[in-house]
């Protein structure tokens, strides 16, 4: 089964469809692309499947910032328009007037 094209955009605000947490995504993997201990430590009645967008996502929830990945099914957009406040997100976005996140320019040698 051939990986589908992403729904979700780097830059972008999303919130997870099931627990308390939103964040931004930073990268995107076509489908799958972490270690098979990691996958099957996911309940098998709400492990998504391998074939579909995997995002990396400068995460949050009311106690703590971090790092998640998380499958486009699990993905919903945030359209609260809140800023987040995961301080990683300066390193490599800044927030516009409008709130949307735009990346900052790459600088190669």
């Amino acid at each position: 089964m051939k990986a589908s094209s992403a729904k979700f955009a780097i830059g972008q605000v999303v919130r997870h469809r099931v627990f308390d947490f939103r964040g931004l995504i930073f990268d995107v993997d076509p489908e799958f692309d972490n270690t098979e201990e990691w996958w099957l430590s996911i309940p098998e009645e709400v492990r998504p499947r391998k074939e579909q967008p995997f995002y990396h996502l400068f995460a949050e929830n009311a106690e703590t910032e971090y790092i998640a990945y998380v499958s486009e099914q699990n993905l919903l957009p945030d359209e609260s328009g809140e800023p987040l406040r995961n301080p990683m997100i300066g390193e490599m976005f800044t927030r516009q007037k409008n709130g949307t996140y735009r990346a900052h320019p790459i600088l190669a040698n």
